[in-house]
């Protein structure tokens, strides 16, 4: 797929181009070389919690195919890879005794993407926690930021001067509100309380991690956060009240004690009883300045009061006029130049990189003649960089754009049923395809974003 390059919505000189992934959706043999399992190994075989009783044994079989991915990537014109660690591949007990094995894996992977000029972004936590560590308590346990620091030390370690871009943890909302509030993801578990005090370690770990990368590290280190803006369902001071109360339970609980400003007063009101107060200690650890932050973007939420809808007390009115995507979420580009913005402000300026923006729509299981159309992902990447590139416009410091996702994978409990890549992944045969999607994605990157 090729355009004329109108030059409209060229980025700066220098801007980074990539796709992203995480381990347990697209590596399979989670358990190969010695490896430990981790809470999605148990999560995924306790029968009803995956759609289709699916699981990530054997998912894109990465463990064994990444020398054919990163083939693929160079197809399509990556500068970089955004990746994640299994730490239970890594470390089986989660603490102590190191799988050379595993972390071999790791070794080849980044050697590999660096011959090819690609340069690897390092994750270290995206979602996976070794299950021998859930044992102890997992995001429960105080403990826990020391156990990732040491974990995130190995890493730092192994691949100082290859790996130069780092980040702490992915999505701590989503750890905590899909693994400890709700119980949708993994561990499974439902309650208000446990989400506070895991909410609390994982913000501690993250700080500890960059305390420790500060000591032995080289490089730059930030952290992941999901970010959906907030819009008010109508002028009613309740809507409003009710937009606050979503901002800060989805966004601000992880931004704001990151950005040295402590918990905001809303989560209060949103956690009633089971709200807690934490040391002043604990809150620099938090505090440690990072590089860089990542943001994960994928739709808007329009909030409306609504007292039965537990914790938030908010209720999002589906904006019918928009699109929406196979899992629901509206398409609507011009809230991530507001998001971008919004966290420009939020951070003082620092420096953003969009880590993951995608959409999932239908697409067949395998290629016909081999190609796989994908008009509504081709419309939505297109809206979505140009809305990058206004917010650039507006004064906001953004340094790279990592398409969510580089191929098809495991869609958490969604299991298979939802598919986000630019590349087709046949699940029976692990062919992979390019989508439209991944071709137009390689003329946007080898013109930078001149085809726009």
């Amino acid at each position: 797929m090729t355009s004329d390059t109108t030059g409209k919505f060229l980025f700066p000189e220098g801007f980074l181009w990539g796709a992203a992934t995480a381990a347990y959706q697209i590596e399979g043999s989670s358990m190969a070389d010695g490896a430990g399992a981790s809470i999605w190994d148990r999560f995924s075989h306790t029968p009803g919690n995956m759609k289709d009783g699916d699981t990530g044994d054997v998912a894109c079989d990465h463990y064994n195919r990444w020398r054919e991915d990163i083939g693929l990537m160079t197809r399509l014109n990556l500068q970089a890879y955004r990746f994640s660690v299994s730490w239970s591949r890594v470390m089986p007990q989660g603490k102590g005794a190191v799988n050379a094995a595993g972390l071999d894996f790791y070794d080849r992977l980044v050697d590999g993407l660096l011959e090819k000029g690609i340069t690897p972004l390092c994750t270290l936590y995206h979602w996976d926690l070794p299950a021998a560590l859930d044992d102890r308590g997992g995001w429960l346990n105080p403990d826990i930021a020391d156990w990732f620091a040491d974990y995130g030390q190995v890493l730092f370690e192994k691949f100082k001067g290859r790996v130069k871009t780092w980040g702490t943890i992915n999505e701590p909302w989503v750890i905590v509100d899909g693994g400890y509030l709700h119980g949708a993801l993994a561990p499974g578990h439902r309650s208000a309380f446990e989400a506070v005090i895991a909410g609390h370690n994982v913000l501690r770990a993250h700080g500890a991690a960059v305390k420790r990368f500060r000591e032995v590290g080289e490089g730059q280190i930030g952290i992941v956060l999901n970010i959906e803006p907030k819009y008010p369902a109508s002028d009613r001071p309740e809507d409003e009240a009710a937009r606050k109360r979503a901002e800060a339970q989805m966004n601000r609980w992880f931004l704001d004690p990151i950005m040295g400003r402590g918990y905001p007063e809303e989560l209060k009101d949103v956690y009633g009883e089971a709200w807690r107060e934490f040391p002043r200690e604990d809150f620099d650890l938090i505090a440690q300045p990072t590089d860089w932050m990542g943001l994960n973007w994928y739709t808007r939420a329009v909030p409306e009061n609504a007292p039965d809808a537990w914790p938030t007390r908010s209720r999002p009115v589906k904006q019918v006029q928009h699109p929406h995507t196979e899992t629901g979420w509206e398409v609507y580009a011009p809230a991530l130049t507001d998001t971008l913005v919004w966290m420009h402000e939020q951070t003082g300026g620092l420096p953003l990189m969009i880590t993951e923006n995608g959409s999932a729509w239908y697409d067949p299981p395998q290629a016909i003649d081999g190609r796989i159309h994908d008009p509504m992902r081709v419309h939505y990447l297109q809206t979505h960089l140009r809305a990058a590139h206004d917010a650039i416009g507006k004064g906001v410091d953004l340094r790279g754009y990592m398409a969510w996702s580089l191929m098809d994978n495991l869609e958490w409990s969604l299991g298979y049923s939802k598919r986000f890549g630019i590349t087709h992944v046949n699940f029976l045969t692990q062919e992979r395809t390019i989508k439209d999607s991944g071709l137009l994605y390689a003329e946007v990157i080898r013109t930078n974003g001149g085809v726009l």
